[in-house]
């Protein structure tokens, strides 16, 4: 009696313990929001008007106290746990029978979903042949396997019957091709309310805005420049400085070869990587550098292309693009 009295003492001691230090943890969290609020309310009482702001910082306060409280009963209730595991087991001592732990609440969900036998309670399901000495132990299926085979057969059925059998619901294939017409439809509409904006072989314009050609010069320089030197004099593209164009030299046969790319060789399509504004601002600044004659710019390629009266664009028109 005097050895358990004495175990239990000593939990009742760490118990208290314990408390002590929840109690320190909480009272320095009523200074840390007494000191936060007292700061809201003065330097920075501008930042607590926003009442959005003010509910996700209570929120997320809440939520860290919930926290620790949660924490805090765990760990009391396990110090419960062991302080009663020490007096049964000092009662067993004294009455001198054997002690015999409760399987823990996760223990018994186990066995209850997997249906294991106990290693010492094999006997009881060994089958009786044998092989060489090698037994074999007649198990069942866990319950949980089982389960999930009847769950994908039900499955199975409403599928067959939603897909198949009524059409309820489209198939992957049937579901793509909605998106797909509907993103057409989409299209169709903004160009029928937006006619000759949006940017594409037949609509897009030599631009002399100032932020587009700098977006197209930072285009070029990133992505174009690998091939056609930082100055446009050509390496293992052509030379775009001077006259001579392999695929015409008109910003609508730069925007096509941009967007397109040439087959067969090291030009790329742009067209998935680049918006068609930005294919319209690159294809306009490497217009610019028609006769900037750069040193030792590669030989002229394809044929000589004469421009027309140049359509020149306003920043208004720009801009008007730039919001579709």
């Amino acid at each position: 009696m005097k050895t358990e009295s004495i175990l239990i003492t000593s939990k009742v001691s760490k118990f208290k313990v314990v408390m002590k230090k929840v109690k320190a943890i909480f009272a320095l969290l009523m200074i840390s929001t007494g000191t936060f609020a007292q700061s809201g309310t003065t330097a920075e009482a501008g930042l607590f008007d926003d009442p959005v702001l003010l509910f996700y910082i209570t929120a997320g306060f809440l939520f860290v106290v919930a926290l620790l409280v949660i924490a805090v009963a765990l760990y009391m209730l396990q110090v419960l746990r062991y302080m009663a595991k020490d007096a049964a087991i000092a009662r067993a001592k004294k009455l001198g029978i054997e002690y015999v732990e409760e399987p823990g609440w996760w223990t018994k969900f186990n066995l209850w979903v997997s249906d294991s036998v106990p290693v010492e309670k094999e006997e009881t399901i060994m089958l009786d042949h044998n092989y060489d000495g090698i037994r074999e132990l007649d198990n069942h299926l866990p319950p949980w396997w089982k389960w999930l085979l009847y769950g994908s057969i039900v499955w199975a059925v409403f599928y067959l019957i939603a897909y198949h059998v009524t059409n309820s619901l489209p198939l992957q294939t049937e579901e793509y091709n909605n998106e797909v017409a509907y993103a057409e439809e989409q299209v169709r509409k903004l160009k029928a309310e937006n006619p000759g904006v949006v940017i594409d072989e037949n609509t897009v314009i030599l631009t002399t805005d100032a932020i587009a050609l700098q977006d197209g010069k930072e285009t070029f320089n990133n992505i174009c420049a690998s091939c056609h030197r930082v100055d446009g004099g050509g390496d293992i593209g052509p030379n775009l400085t001077d006259q001579y164009w392999i695929h015409g030299g008109s910003i609508q046969d730069v925007f096509k070869v941009v967007k397109n790319g040439v087959p067969n060789t090291n030009m790329v399509s742009w067209g998935g990587a680049l918006s068609p504004e930005k294919m319209q601002n690159v294809s306009s600044y490497l217009l610019t550098l028609q006769g900037s004659n750069p040193p030792n710019a590669k030989a002229p390629e394809g044929d000589m292309y004469v421009p027309p009266a140049k359509k020149e664009v306003d920043s208004d028109t720009v801009k008007a693009q730039a919001s579709l």
